[in-house]
């Protein structure tokens, strides 16, 4: 039985992480300071991990946390793009000199492997499709900036101090226990929330923007494949984490209208700043570093997550 930290495992995605991970019947430790994670997202498995309140900038803690670890789950981080625009040097304190703080001390506590979640953000508004890894780092806010930055450290560190390190690029990940509200909402959950309460959802641009979603349960098995990767293969260069599979805003819509039953309609509204038109991942190199296939596609994480947020939305 390993001991595994993850940061951020407060967050949509640590704390379905840190569920999969206890399904292997690990140990594991989350490090979160609650400035955007939820401790409901932690209620029912308070008692089977060990949650320690702080900040990933605070190397003392990060020393106390990282201890005995057989790797670390890297998510913590400050997420939105709309959010790095109002705010780009805090986006850029917490996520890269936090990564810094993360990477010297697991280097200091000999715990070689981190794995490390970046963004497909980093692409930028590349006109070729599908995505592939190779591609120059175009990003054009400053969360893609941060993220793309860490990933020159994970890389790094791989390379100066022959750490183990793995930049897994999430295309739009989605599932239970993402937030549907504040201004930040992420668009899937914003969406379900908004038919549910027979509200318009608000599409910003023409909804013909194009994403590869992918559901919460593919990035968390890609996560354990990576913490179990060969280390010839965790030498931090990006590797993209998605189902390669393009859906439009609007075909999102459709579908959720017909599976909610409602015929809500949205509005439209400018485009936002930084966001980025088409986005769809090359998975090639994941299946041949990592072994990766996403075992849920579109459709069907998609009628999962209603059925989360049916049972779960106050």
């Amino acid at each position: 039985m390993a001991k595994y930290l993850i940061t951020g495992g407060a967050g949509f995605i640590g704390s379905n992480l840190a569920r999969f991970i206890l399904e292997k019947n690990h140990n594991v430790i989350v490090l979160d300071n609650f400035a955007t994670g939820k401790r409901e997202n932690l209620q029912e498995i308070r008692e089977r991990i060990t949650l320690m309140e702080g900040d990933i900038r605070n190397r003392a803690t990060v020393d106390q946390a990282i201890e005995g670890c057989a790797a670390v789950f890297h998510q913590g981080a400050l997420g939105s793009v709309p959010r790095s625009i109002d705010a780009p040097l805090t986006s850029h304190d917490v996520n890269v000199n936090g990564t810094i703080t993360v990477l010297e001390a697991a280097r200091s506590a000999g715990v070689k492997r981190v794995v490390f979640a970046a963004s497909s953000s980093a692409y930028g508004n590349q006109p070729v499709s599908p995505k592939q890894e190779d591609m120059p780092v175009l990003p054009i806010s400053p969360y893609a900036a941060s993220k793309a930055a860490c990933e020159a450290y994970m890389q790094a560190y791989a390379d100066a101090y022959t750490m183990e390190t793995v930049s897994l690029r999430y295309f739009n990940v989605f599932g239970p226990r993402q937030d549907p509200f504040g201004a930040y909402a992420a668009v899937i959950p914003a969406f379900v929330s908004s038919l549910l309460k027979e509200k318009p959802p608000i599409v910003y641009g023409d909804g013909e923007q194009s994403r590869d979603f992918c559901h919460v349960e593919n990035v968390c098995r890609a996560n354990w494949l990576a913490a179990n990767a060969p280390a010839e293969h965790c030498d931090g260069r990006p590797i993209n984490i998605a189902c390669h599979e393009s859906v439009t805003l609007n075909q999102i819509l459709d579908k959720l209208q017909q599976l909610l039953k409602t015929g809500v309609q949205a509005v439209y509204t400018d485009v936002r700043p930084g966001d980025v038109k088409h986005s769809l991942a090359d998975i090639s190199r994941a299946r041949e570093k990592l072994g990766y296939e996403p075992s849920v596609n579109f459709s069907q994480g998609l009628e999962m997550a209603i059925d989360w947020y049916k049972n779960n939305l106050k």
